[in-house]
């Protein structure tokens, strides 16, 4: 065998050990005995969560009903925060929910992707570098969260809450009988004590196989701290040292041999498990604390996802003929935040995005109204050049600056000038689980310029209509098409949407468009249903209740609702009052068209891909990328809300046409589900979920209830010949690094560098997006040649030390993303440190973008740093 064969297969060995966990389970989805970092993490949040809002009311004078433990769910906390006076007001508690999950994901990524860094772990006596690592990540988080970066603030918070959370897995702490955390971890001004030396031997044999002994008896008397040495490919360790222990850990058959770990019941320590949890949720919720008391009571609650309304979120087309559009939007913006503001309901963030030709952006964010108010009143119209505008540009801004889940709603009268964003624009709809619905001014007649700045009449063509109809659907959101003078009649679709816990209940596309019936469930839980319908002005409908009472579209207000038409919309109200059950709409057109239906409820859904990984913890973990058809999907369902359901059926339904694929259902607890999906044909589907209320004390779900997801879900298509299914693949140039172990209020005066090839491969569609998905640094970007004629994306991102981890998006012209980790190395003295791998690249040609890029593969750059390590021992 060849070194290079040897290197290749040592590495595929490593490739089929991804899932191995060095640390509490990451999401805990098959062992139900052991406690995961998972349930550690949503512990932590919701009980400090409630210590918070507890505070307030009491400073308030109000009272707070709730006792904190750590039987505490989501809706509990959501329902006991919420402002005095609102006690009967619809809530929903999908936005703190959708945050605890990004900051668990974040969590269990650190098992998955930096498995083998000892100090994300306190691995291998590996202490003040776990410290520094928690102190850095702290100050990072309280960075963003004043910069008002609540998502990067959570995915940072949930990665050193890992590491945090592990030293009691990892560690002595428990077994020296500790009952209080070890302030010391997150508090740069105490000394670390205690520490084993790196001579002092710490364990002995387990006898038998049980270690539940093998600690020295000095150890003990002198209540040294120690941890487990790890190692996937060696037996090596210092003489006397414990192993953390495990299966896949070759240091523990080495004398002492056995380890130390309570990662689970199972483990060496196992029965120490409960206790190691136990304190780690409360070290968490210290943690917690010390960011509260940094960014405020208020900032830390957004922080943690309690907020009650989504973002305001506007694109708007600033050229020459938009000026009453422009009034309208901010008519229309102006009214929502009067109205909402300084309650619960008003929305969490305010995102305007301005775009012209050949300028967009840039991005105005900002979570005061004023603020956002004074932005919208600084618009003008002018310019614009040619007909086509760059609306995908702006939108792409939008959705790379919004929440996860907004409603993005943009202006325009031009087709995209852009149109070659599509793609990158369909994968960003798929990763935010965004919204975007455009308001078309003049319909299909269209304006071109003329020299003498004056507009003439012309018609968008069918695939500038399409591009933007297609980019709708794709999101749950709508194209409405309407005059400019009837443009002030058709707003009330963004003043629904601002409503507070809006829901989908059903939704569908027809394209091409033919007669057909379709049926929704209404349940005594939704309220303010209505019913949305776009199409020709040649379409036709009927509704009909459950009782079989009928209204069609000749009758505006009549006995199932009113409604009103604008431009291609019809808005339906519904009267559902002691009408639940199975409703039908019949829809008569030849063109295409599309129905949605909408309601106020507490009860929703979210939804994660996830994937299944074998090894010392079986667990999943967040998938990237699309599903492929043909192939089997695990997707996590959280279902919302504070009554009783009982789901029974989570199906895959193709929004356009006929099929559907039925999940197999496995409840977690808690309203937590895991749903597996065999043989997903190729298409583009929605998840429709069903179930069936349970009576309360006050009012019951009658019969069946329903909720659809918004985003299209898409599969990838294998081909030979032409679909490019591939992920941009990463290759770390080299990071240099030239930070060092400090003070958080110093780590702003250190830069770090980070430098990795990006490319599609010869055959592929090409990078057409790189965004930053993790990380306050600036990222830049060239095209140079690569040795087999391939372009590749050179990425140079640079960040201060305080921001010590960058995440790139990048994705690909038919839409496969991926993602690409750096990790700035910390250093106890002032060098720089560069690590590097030869990348194969020709110079060439070079052209330089500001935006950045990432790799389809997740976890390309970490297969790099790891063969890196594995040909050590070669």
């Amino acid at each position: 065998m060849t070194s290079r064969q040897a290197v290749i297969s040592v590495v595929m060995v490593v490739l089929s050990l991804t899932s191995v966990t060095l640390s509490f389970q990451p999401l805990g989805l098959f062992d139900k005995k052991s406690i995961s970092h998972r349930e550690i993490t949503q512990r932590a949040v919701l009980r400090k969560t409630a210590e918070v809002c507890r505070d307030i009311a009491a400073s308030n004078g109000e009272g707070f009903s709730l006792t904190i433990d750590n039987s505490l769910s989501v809706d509990e906390v959501q329902t006991a925060c919420s402002s005095a006076g609102t006690s009967t007001s619809l809530r929903s508690s999908v936005t703190f929910h959708t945050s605890i999950a990004t900051m668990f994901f974040s969590n269990a990524d650190v098992d998955f992707f930096l498995f083998l860094s000892p100090v994300h772990h306190f691995d291998d006596e590996s202490f003040h570098g776990g410290r520094d690592l928690i102190k850095e990540g702290v100050h990072a988080v309280k960075k963003s969260v004043e910069k008002d970066n609540f998502i990067i603030g959570r995915i940072t918070l949930g990665s050193i809450c890992h590491t945090l959370q592990d030293f009691y897995s990892h560690s002595n702490w428990i077994e020296l009988e500790n009952t209080v955390p070890y302030s010391a971890l997150i508090r740069p001004d105490r000394l670390l004590k205690n520490l084993a030396g790196p001579n002092t031997p710490t364990c002995r044999n387990c006898t038998g196989g049980n270690c539940d002994d093998n600690l020295l008896p000095e150890v003990k008397k002198n209540r040294l701290i120690t941890s487990g040495y790890f190692s996937l490919t060696s037996s090596v360790k210092p003489p006397g040292k414990c192993s953390h222990g495990g299966t896949f850990d070759r240091t523990s058959r080495r004398d002492p041999v056995g380890g130390i770990n309570k990662d689970s019941i199972g483990s060496d320590h196992g029965s120490l498990h409960p206790k190691a949890a136990d304190l780690a949720v409360i070290a968490t919720m210290e943690l917690l604390e010390d960011i509260r008391i940094v960014v405020g009571d208020e900032k830390f609650l957004r922080l943690m996802g309690l907020s009650q309304s989504s973002a305001l979120c506007l694109v708007i087309d600033t050229t020459g003929s938009m000026s009453d559009d422009i009034a309208e939007a901010k008519e229309v913006s102006f009214d929502i935040i009067d109205s909402k503001k300084g309650t619960p309901y008003e929305p969490s963030a305010y995102i305007l995005v301005p775009f012209n030709d050949p300028d967009f952006g840039p991005v105005i964010r900002t979570t005061d109204a004023d603020v956002f108010k004074a932005s919208i009143n600084k618009l003008t119209a002018f310019g614009g050049g040619d007909f086509p505008e760059m609306s995908l540009s702006g939108l792409q801004l939008a959705l790379t600056s919004a929440p996860p889940s907004s409603e993005v709603f943009v202006f325009t009268d031009a087709p995209a000038k852009d149109a070659h964003l599509k793609s990158a624009i369909t994968a960003l709809i798929e990763s935010t689980k965004s919204q975007i619905t455009f308001m078309l001014t003049g319909g299909l007649a269209r304006r071109r310029r003329r020299r003498d700045g004056q507009s003439a009449a012309r018609a968008m063509s069918r695939s500038d209509a399409q591009l933007y109809s297609d980019l709708a659907q794709a999101s749950g959101g709508q194209n409405i098409q309407v005059t400019k003078s009837d443009f002030s009649l058709a707003t009330s679709v963004i003043r629904d949407s601002s409503a507070s816990a809006v829901v989908t209940v059903f939704q569908v596309v027809k394209n091409p468009g033919k007669p057909e019936n379709f049926t929704f469930n209404v349940d005594t839980l939704l309220s303010n249903v209505t019913a949305y319908i776009t199409g020709a002005s040649s379409l036709t409908f009927s509704l009909t209740s459950p009782t079989g009472v009928s209204q069609s579209s000749t009758q505006s207000i009549g006995p199932l609702a009113s409604f009103s038409t604008v431009g291609n919309l019809r808005r339906l109200s519904l009267n559902t009052d002691n009408q639940t059950g199975l409703w039908q709409i019949t829809v008569i057109s030849s063109n295409p068209y599309s129905v949605k239906i909408t309601g106020q409820s507490s009860v929703n859904f979210i939804y994660n891909l996830v994937e299944a990984h074998e090894g010392a913890h079986a667990d999943f973990n967040q998938k990237e990328g699309r599903l492929l058809s043909g192939g089997n999907a695990s997707i996590l369902i959280t279902v919302t809300g504070s009554e009783p359901v009982s789901v029974t059926e989570i199906m895959l339904y193709d929004n356009s046409g006929p099929t559907t694929v039925n999940g197999s259902l496995q409840s977690l607890g808690r309203n937590n589900f895991l749903v597996t999906f065999s043989g997903v044909p190729a298409g583009k589907f929605v998840l429709l979920l069903k179930g069936e209320g349970t009576s309360t004390s006050s009012r019951s779900i009658a019969a069946s209830f329903q909720r659809q997801a918004s985003t299209e879900i898409k599969t990838s298509i294998l081909s030979v010949t032409v679909s490019d299914v591939a992920r941009p693949v990463c290759q770390v140039v080299s990071t240099l690094s030239n930070c060092i172990s400090s003070s958080s209020s110093l780590c702003a005066s250190s830069q770090w560098e980070f430098i990795a090839n990006l490319t599609d491969g010869i055959n592929g569609t090409g990078i057409e997006s790189i965004t930053i998905r993790r990380g306050n640094g600036t990222l830049n970007t060239s095209i140079v040649v690569g040795a087999e004629g391939e372009n590749v994306t050179m990425v140079t991102y640079s960040a201060s030390c305080c921001s010590p981890t960058v995440e790139l998006a990048a994705v690909d012209g038919a839409g496969n993303a991926g993602i690409c980790v750096g990790q700035a190395r910390i250093d106890t003295t002032a060098a720089s440190i560069t690590t590097a791998t030869t990348a194969s690249v020709t110079t060439g040609s070079v052209s330089t973008t500001s935006t950045g890029g990432n790799t389809p593969n997740i976890s390309q750059s970490l297969w790099i740093i790891l063969l890196s390590l594995i040909w050590k021992f070669f």
